[in-house]
């Protein structure tokens, strides 16, 4: 029988609920356990997937195609597994269901009512997870605050799966923040104590409290939250802010949580192995020698609207001994003439990654074309590889006139076209190419030598494509067709003969990087950025200087 762990968060939103399930699911993988986890998201939108990424961050696509809530990407790199679809419950989602049972006529004519028929399709949801992976252990978040309206349905279904499955079998967690008063010098539980007496009035009394802060947390805050709000004190875990996220594990770990969670619902755990994770964690805390990254977007205001690729980035860095630096740049800055020789002149290494519609397009181009004439190592990612062929398409024609039609639809020389099978699609959400597809590598390319594999799968999400027609001008003028769909229609990755390190693919590699498995592309890109620093200094060599 699976069981569960139900992670509820209180006092703020962006507490860290997220990182703190994943880090749940770490330390019961590394006791041998079997682990899946699943986001219950209060919202009404059916999926993220149509979400400005200012509303909602990064969307995350899972090997399923489900396009999902960015905490699922913490998910599936702390757990290190696939998850799928299922593991992306929303309100909107299970309302629809709902009604279109009662259209069906399922109900046999009886009234609709939040409980039991909505609270019944939250559990159903939640028990799939379980039944379709058949893992020892489920962690479920409930997004959202203790409090909010919209979370109240999925509160009283897990208060329901816990009063059905009993004790042994399901527990718990709650996540809450003590603030630091500047005035006082100290740290409040009071918020903690109201956020657990509002879980407890709709009958839910945590099992464990993990208290986030931005300060260490002493023994007498301990104490006092154990007695007013009835939870063992060995149950209250302090996490004070780290420098990695990727450290919360280990001090999960160090305080005893791990333990705590296997004996409760007494699992069959074996003694815990983090020794690779530990490694990881002080070899992201040791290095010293730094890499600086342009990462031009047109949504980097809300840095977690690239929350898979910053984070595939690191792992890299971690790999290469080195930190990575971001240096988040405005693609429509860098439309002025001069500001991208400005900006970019003294990074090591451009990322292009996805995005949607034309704003912007402009300054990305422009990003591209440095990449190419000063060879400054550039990795590309969807929507990063379709600049980079429009650049060097009006490069070979030597105007401004190929484009792509999702921004110019008359284009003269439509080098980016609407995938034939996209042509009369007319709803938005969840239309696209989505999920994992076969990908052919060329031998002898950069591409073929970082995977060191012929065929490999990737996660797509997009709806242009390479237009072939346009295959001999581009390679003509220097691209290489380096990975293909295995009937040789698709172009997945591409890359320039002529450069260090030049690579644009149509899919989103950084949604399989993992923190001790970087990505091979995101591994070479990153080796590629450290070859132009100087020996023995953090600047990147002088224009012109760079490979050859």
């Amino acid at each position: 029988m699976t069981k569960y762990i139900f992670v509820t968060g209180g006092v703020v939103s962006g507490v860290g609920k997220g990182v703190t399930v994943a880090s749940i699911g770490r330390l019961l993988k590394s006791r041998g356990l079997s682990v899946s986890a699943v986001k219950l998201d209060p919202y009404l939108n059916v999926d993220p997937g149509t979400m400005n990424p200012y509303q909602h961050g990064e969307v995350y696509v899972t090997e399923d195609g489900g396009e999902t809530d960015l905490d699922l990407g913490h998910y599936e790199r702390f757990i290190d597994t696939d998850l799928t679809k299922a593991s992306s419950v929303t309100t909107g989602q299970v309302y629809s269901s709902t009604l279109l049972k009662e259209r069906r006529g399922d109900f046999l004519g009886g009234t609709i009512q939040v409980i039991p028929h909505i609270t019944n399709e939250i559990k159903e949801r939640i028990a799939e997870v379980g039944r379709q992976s058949g893992v020892d252990v489920v962690v479920a978040e409930v997004g959202g605050v203790v409090g909010d309206i919209e979370s109240l349905p999925f509160l009283e279904a897990i208060r329901q799966m816990h009063r059905e499955m009993g004790t042994r079998n399901a527990l718990y967690v709650h996540v809450t923040l003590l603030p630091y008063l500047g005035a006082t010098g100290e740290l409040k539980t009071k918020p903690t104590q109201h956020s657990v007496k509002e879980l407890r009035s709709i009958g839910i009394q945590p099992d464990v409290i993990i208290c986030r802060s931005d300060r260490p947390m002493g023994d007498d805050l301990k104490d006092k939250i154990s007695l007013f709000c009835d939870v063992e004190r060995q149950a209250v875990i302090p996490l004070s802010t780290v420098d990695t996220i990727y450290e919360v594990p280990l001090i999960l770990e160090e305080a005893g949580l791990g333990e705590y969670l296997v004996g409760k619902l007494e699992l069959p755990a074996q003694p815990p192995d983090l020794e690779q994770w530990r490694t990881m964690v002080e070899r992201m805390k040791s290095t010293r020698k730094q890499v600086h990254i342009g990462l031009v977007g047109k949504y980097i205001e809300l840095h977690d609207s690239y929350l898979s690729v910053v984070e595939a980035l690191r792992h890299a860095g971690a790999y290469n001994d080195c930190e990575i630096v971001i240096d988040w740049v405005d693609s429509e800055s860098l439309e002025q003439n001069g500001v991208a020789e400005a900006r970019l002149g003294q990074v090591n290494g451009i990322v292009v990654p996805g995005g949607f519609g034309s704003r912007g397009i402009a300054g990305k181009i422009r990003a591209a074309r440095y990449a190419r004439e000063y060879k400054v190592p550039y990795l590309g990612l969807c929507l990063g590889m379709q600049i980079m062929v429009i650049e060097l398409g009006r490069h070979a024609l030597g105007n401004d006139e190929p484009n792509s039609t999702e921004f110019d639809e008359h284009t003269r020389y439509p080098v980016i076209d609407l995938m034939p099978e996209q042509r009369g699609v007319a709803a938005k959400g969840g239309t696209m190419r989505l999920g994992t597809y076969p990908c052919c590598l060329v031998p002898g390319t950069k591409a073929a030598a970082a995977f060191g594999e012929p065929v490999v799968y990737e996660r797509h999400r997009h709806r242009f494509e390479f237009n072939n027609d346009y295959r001999q001008l581009l390679t003509d003028a220097g691209l290489v067709i380096s990975g293909m769909s295995p009937d040789g229609r698709l172009v997945e990755i591409a890359e320039m003969a002529d450069h260090p390190w030049m690579v644009g693919c149509q899919f989103h590699p950084e949604l399989k990087s993992r923190p001790t498995r970087p990505h091979p592309l995101f591994r070479e890109f990153v080796a590629a950025a450290k070859e132009t620093l100087r020996e023995g200094e953090q600047v990147p060599l002088p224009i012109g200087d760079v490979g050859g």
